[in-house]
């Protein structure tokens, strides 16, 4: 018999699979299973279905200048060796930056963004043989190998089943570096763990997990059968082109590392933390790491730590596991399980214990600041919050109840349930015109970035599609990132005037309301250009890019769009105040260098 947790995926899904496998390859010259491969080449450009002019768009290795230039030809197409280009990790640019960096800190795995004008300014190309994505959830097992063309982490993890090669295919069995044998049978242990051998994750009350150093991301795959939503992340170091792998199989990862800098989330976001041999150094510097965690952990969440310290009694692994146990229970963290290589420990909501142990000198105590404020580009603070705040220390109700539950965070910054009501109203009924719009099947979707998500109302309103939605919220806007975790989705705080931290070609559908308006004074960098320019290198081949805004913004985008090699359409809608409201569909061509 197998395993509950993956029969729950394999009984809707495994037969699928075994038919999928056996006309995948007659599949890919046909296109009838994962989508019509047609390539269009960029030398031979013929006009769009849409009927907008014929743009040549040349090869050629371009930089951005000031003022910003639009070739009469189309954007310039970057050489083919630039296919993986992540502007703020780019590592022939930090490369020149280590000098500067603190190594010790891992400051070089950390986001940095070149001036502008050593930032290219031309259309990322698709790697040679790329092919449209394998459909989820085929794609939590299988992708197409030329798509993530790396054997680096199939040489050196192949033993651990993070990933094997199958002939065109990345096949990922499901395993980690702590659980080599299959996710599945590692998180009933962890249910196990949490809830003195009597329950699951879900009634240890976990919704929402940060998976630190998350690999392939098979720990977030085997969490969705429970709903539980995982925040993947792991920087680009040596485990070359891990997110790639995990974004490719439709999992919700982006980079980053944890360094210097707090990490883009709110605090108390997250029930769970877990690091599986996620190459942290916890037990350093005063356990300043440690303490972000802290930050990010709702009261009485977990932190679960798969690592040598917890475990083996040689060499420094003794020495490093009596400094763990001395940061957190500092913290008034509580050890409540050590089981074959995992120890799990809960933030207990004890603020007196916590003072007590200030004014030991065992820890600091942050000073009060504002809680709206981001933790965007803010240093690492060695300290830890009193919990005080009730609405942190009661218990969640689950998930499909909070998507519509209004979150008490937004009464803060002016938002009432009535405007949250109507917010969500009107992004059900959005969705469904969406739908009409786009005129495809919903299995083509699965990666989606609100690139301005406000409160989350689209995402709530995707909630029963089989999508992951990255809800972005602009630093220089109000903080609602804090009520989308509430409402149980998952997000990060951005700058849209720098690139994202992500691949390219990531996304299926990028949705922008009402965002590029916002940056249209902000300046060079921040141009609709630039954000356009971002936009095509995570948008995925055939991906949709949906826009809504005022309308010299929709005419900007939809005269500049065809250089970008999109086609694009303009249609009414309502915006939400019985007003009309003109909204572009694009759909970014596939296209490829021959």
């Amino acid at each position: 018999m197998g395993h509950p947790l993956s029969a729950a995926f394999d009984s809707k899904s495994g037969q699928l699979i075994l038919i999928a496998l056996l006309l995948m390859v007659a599949s890919f010259y046909t296109g009838t299973l994962f989508g019509h491969r047609s390539i269009t080449l960029v030398e031979k450009m013929g006009p769009s279905d849409s009927g907008e002019p014929h743009f040549s768009n040349k090869v050629a290795l371009t930089f951005r200048r000031t003022p910003v230039f639009l070739p009469d030809t189309g954007v310039n197409v970057c050489p083919l060796v630039y296919n993986e280009y992540i502007p703020c990790h780019d590592l022939s640019y930090i490369s020149d930056l280590l000098p500067q960096l603190n190594l010790s800190l891992r400051e070089e795995l950390e986001r940095h963004c070149p001036p502008l004008e050593k930032r290219l300014f031309c259309l990322v190309p698709s790697p040679k043989d790329y092919k449209l994505p394998i459909k989820w959830p085929i794609s939590r097992d299988y992708v197409w190998r030329s798509n993530v063309n790396h054997s680096h982490l199939a040489e050196v993890k192949g033993g651990q089943n993070w990933v094997h090669e199958k002939g065109q295919l990345w096949w990922f069995p499901g395993g980690g570096t702590h659980f080599k044998h299959g996710a599945p049978e590692y998180i009933q242990r962890l249910g196990n763990m949490t809830t003195n051998e009597t329950g699951d994750l879900v009634s240890a009350g976990i919704s929402q997990v940060l998976d630190v150093g998350c690999g392939v991301a098979s720990f977030a795959a085997y969490l969705l059968p429970l709903d539980i939503q995982t925040m993947s992340f792991a920087p680009k170091d040596g485990h070359e082109n891990q997110i790639q792998f995990a974004l490719e199989r439709g999992i919700g990862a982006m980079i980053s590392a944890l360094a210097t800098k707090q990490l883009p989330y709110p605090s108390n976001s997250f029930e769970m933390v877990h690091c599986s041999r996620c190459r942290v150094d916890w037990h350093e510097n005063d356990g300043i790491l440690l303490k972000e965690i802290d930050r990010l952990l709702r009261p009485n969440g977990y932190f679960v730590y798969s690592a040598p310290p917890a475990y083996k009694k040689v060499k420094e692994f003794p020495l490093i596991w009596e400094k763990l146990l001395n940061i957190t229970t500092a913290m008034c963290w509580k050890l409540i399980a050590q089981q074959v290589q995992t120890a799990i420990w809960v933030k207990e909501a004890n603020p007196s214990c916590r003072l007590q142990n200030a004014d030991r000198k065992q820890l600091n105590i942050c000073e009060d600041e504002d809680e709206l404020k981001s933790s965007w580009n803010m240093p690492l603070k060695n300290c830890v919050k009193l919990t005080s705040d009730q609405a942190n220390l009661e218990k969640l109700p689950p998930r499909s109840e909070r998507l519509l539950q209004y979150p008490s965070s937004l009464a803060r910054i002016g938002i009432n349930v009535q405007m949250f009501d109507s917010d969500t109203l009107f992004w059900q009924e959005q969705i469904r015109h969406y739908r009409k719009l786009m005129g495809v099947d919903p299995s083509q979707i699965r990666n989606v970035m609100d690139m301005n998500a406000y409160l989350g109302g689209f995402a709530a309103a995707l909630s029963t599609s089989p999508v992951w939605v990255m809800n972005v919220v602009p630093v220089s806007l109000n903080n609602t990132l804090a009520a989308i975790y509430e409402r149980g989705l998952v997000g990060a705080f951005h700058n849209w005037c720098e690139p994202f931290s992500t691949y390219p070609r990531t996304y299926d559908l990028l949705h922008a309301s009402h965002l590029l308006s916002h940056y249209l004074d902000i300046g060079e960098g921040c141009l609709l250009e630039d954000i356009i320019l971002e936009m095509d290198r995570i948008v995925r081949p055939q991906g949709f890019v949906i826009i809504r805004d005022k309308l010299s913004v929709i005419s900007r985008v939809r005269e500049m769009a065809p250089k970008f090699l999109w086609d694009v359409k303009q249609h009414v809608l309502d915006n939400g105040q019985r007003k009309e409201e003109l909204v572009l569909i694009c759909r970014k061509k596939f296209w490829a260098i021959f």
